[in-house]
């Protein structure tokens, strides 16, 4: 194939990739565009661009009245605090469990992996949160979303501790290296796309949650953004330039991360899903 038709068809190629992706862009490109709108011209929800001069001072306004400067806050250190735990206790386990193959070992790995599927049981959690003093609190809601998302990293990290080859940990025990030294200074580093994925995965999932702090933070002080523009939008439902804004802001962290991130999500669940 020459350099002409290579260059025709990755054109083709991304032209109907643009196309299909249209309808996605559509959303966003209605928010952003009616965030930088007057009350009265945001009112009919259209896709014209905004008149001049651009409202700029909405960003302001729901940063004073919707409180996101507390909710950011209060969302990163969730994001951040599940982030590292889920990330140290899903590798933890999947090394173990994937190079000690016993019978329990392989139970306690499928019965984890469960977790994936089964439906969680707002009732039951609740008791156990009123019980151990964790309701409505910053450390019961970062433990809560460790939990939610500890089965499907646990899966995925297990997938690469499987291609680490196993000589590797002979050599570093033959060296004088002990069961921490060997985890942390050995495989741990080898497993830098799973842990990559596993957290911007789990960064995305845990700020965008809805339901469980819905339950489970009766205190807006402690709320996380999502629930700050579940607020807002009872309360100025009316103003859509406000409620664009708000979403605006509140999805900005999620599509940067997204962004920065996305190569490694792609190659790491690749890269994952094939034993060599």
């Amino acid at each position: 194939m020459t350099r002409a038709k290579k260059i025709s068809s990755s054109i083709f190629r991304n032209l109907i990739a643009w196309l299909f992706s249209i309808p996605c862009l559509i959303p966003l490109l209605l928010i952003i565009i009616n965030s930088l709108k007057t009350k009265q011209a945001a009112a009919s929800m259209d896709l014209f661009p905004p008149s001049l001069p651009i409202a700029w001072d909405n960003f302001s306004v729901v940063i004073e009245k919707g409180k996101l400067a507390q909710s950011f806050l209060n969302s990163a250190v969730y994001s951040v605090g599940s982030v590292v735990l889920c990330i140290f206790f899903a590798a933890t386990a999947a090394y173990v469990m994937s190079r000690n193959q016993t019978l329990l070992n392989r139970f306690l790995y499928m019965f984890l992996v469960l977790g994936i599927t089964l439906p969680i049981n707002y009732v039951a959690l609740s008791k156990v949160l009123i019980t151990l003093h964790l309701n409505n609190t910053r450390g019961g809601i970062i433990l809560l979303y460790t939990a939610m998302q500890l089965p499907f990293m646990t899966f995925l990290i297990h997938g690469f501790v499987a291609k680490v080859p196993t000589e590797l940990d002979e050599a570093a025990v033959i060296d004088g290296c002990g069961a921490v030294r060997l985890f942390f200074l050995v495989v741990l580093p080898l497993l830098k796309p799973a842990i990559t994925t596993a957290s911007v995965l789990t960064f995305l999932n845990t700020w965008n949650e809805f339901t469980a702090p819905l339950y489970f933070l009766n205190n807006s002080s402690k709320w996380p953004m999502t629930l700050s523009v579940y607020n807002f939008f009872g309360m100025y439902f009316k103003d859509w330039n406000l409620v664009c804004a708000d979403i605006l802001l509140t999805s900005l962290p999620v599509l940067l991360v997204y962004l920065a991130g996305q190569k490694y999500i792609v190659s790491g669940m690749m890269t994952g899903a094939v034993k060599g």
